[in-house]
């Protein structure tokens, strides 16, 4: 029979423990310095899901002039010698890459981080990686929205709503296809009304205001548990690579490392993921991606957010379209004439609303080792967009945007196909 005192003893410190947590979440007295530089560096290439969904770091890093800000998906967490943060570390560039995105964020999380970035990012420049594998029939999934999904960020946003215009009523509409939107009474009612274009009331903005100022503190006081950086392995990285930077050498570089690690499969697809990911089911994937179609999906009225997003912020931004393996791709059946469309339409959405900075890459399918693997960005693929990217950092033109989000957000573009 264990004695009060020793129940007491083991139980005791975790519920003060509770107990001082929650007196400082609620309390209206704030108790937080901003994070630490390091905490900054470490938070850049992590990836992590608290620094995605949180505010605290990755703003803190955006205020300043040090970090690049590097949206997208799964490519980012692919590090090589030619990854854009092992570069800017070997080369001492001015910037230093934040990646902000991880395997299955999509537009609406982008659209969300963007717009909890406040001012930080007004008038500065990111860089944009679009994977046509978010366009899918249905755009994101239910599970991976919800994994990433923000309520710090959702309740920014609606706290900050002023009336209603059609953006936030597609974006509400969106918001309340996913359970958990909808298993919140409070935020799924607020949905409701801002889909119907009704005015949210001064009770439901006090409400907003109240739960992002709880969930503020929960972020500044949580926000650097469980953060895995690559530091360790972009430093190890940098020893690859040779002390000078020159492109020619460097691609030279990247295509023999390429060959060398892509040895055990036809496919030119690295040794390692080749064993683990494909070689163990290779025969089920033959002809397995004939229907696959990536030009009708509500994720390009989401992906229309996040361009109106970027131009209210009048940031300047480089936008990245990579190419699928062909070799790869002639085995699966994923047709090219299919994604030589959805590059025209994707194409088409940023052009025609004045983003002039579009690094489309679709046409270096065949390219040798410019793909890591089926999908990722690779080698070559990661030289070529530093020269892109750095011809982009020379650009000092301004931009100039003329947003359409009635045509955009419409069903009808979302299932256009029509370019002939």
């Amino acid at each position: 029979m264990i004695s009060k005192k020793k129940l007491f003893s083991a139980v005791g410190p975790f519920f003060a423990a509770i107990i001082i947590i929650g007196a400082i979440i609620f309390s209206p007295i704030h108790w937080f310095s901003g994070p630490s530089a390091k905490s900054i560096h470490e938070a850049a290439s992590s990836m992590s899901v608290n620094v995605l969904k949180g505010n605290d770091l990755k703003n803190e890093a955006m205020a300043s002039d040090k970090y690049l800000p590097f949206f997208g998906s799964s490519e980012l967490s692919r590090v090589n010698a030619y990854h854009p943060s092992v570069l800017a570390q070997k080369y001492n560039r001015s910037y230093e890459p934040f990646l902000l995105g991880a395997p299955g964020t999509q537009s609406l999380t982008h659209f969300f981080m963007l717009n909890s970035m406040g001012d930080e990012l007004n008038n500065k420049k990111i860089v944009f990686i679009i994977s046509p594998q978010w366009f899918v029939k249905e755009g994101v999934g239910d599970p991976m929205f919800s994994l990433f999904f923000s309520p710090l960020q959702t309740n920014d946003w609606v706290m900050n709503l002023g009336s209603n215009d059609i953006n936030d009523q597609y974006l509400a509409k969106r918001l309340l296809h996913f359970s958990s939107v909808r298993a919140d009474t409070e935020l799924k009612a607020m949905m409701k009304k801002i889909k119907s274009g009704e005015e949210l009331s001064p009770l439901d903005k006090k409400r907003a205001a109240y739960n992002y100022e709880i969930l503020t503190k929960e972020d500044k006081l949580f926000s650097k548990i469980g953060i895995t950086s690559k530091s360790e392995k972009i430093d190890k990285k940098t020893k690859e690579l040779p002390d000078v930077y020159s492109f020619k050498e460097l691609d030279r570089q990247a295509f023999n490392d390429g060959e060398s690690s892509t040895s055990n499969n036809e496919f030119d697809i690295a040794n390692s993921f080749y064993s683990k990911r494909i070689a163990p089911m290779k025969g089920k994937l033959e002809n397995s991606q004939v229907d696959f179609d990536y030009t009708k999906s509500p994720e390009f009225s989401d992906f229309q957010l996040v361009l109106n997003q970027i131009a209210e912020k009048n940031i300047d931004a480089m936008f990245v379209i990579p190419p699928v393996n062909k070799l790869w791709s002639d085995y699966t059946g994923l047709s090219t004439d299919m994604l030589d469309l959805f590059s025209k339409k994707i194409n088409y959405q940023l052009k025609s609303q004045g983003f002039k900075h579009v690094v489309d890459y679709t046409d270096k399918r065949s390219q040798a080792y410019f793909m890591e693997d089926t999908i990722h960005l690779g080698w070559r693929g990661w030289m070529q967009m530093d020269r892109d990217l750095q011809k982009f950092l020379r650009d000092k033109n301004k931009p100039s945007y003329n947003m359409n989000s009635e045509e955009f957000l419409s069903k009808e573009w979302q299932n256009y196909t029509d370019f002939d």
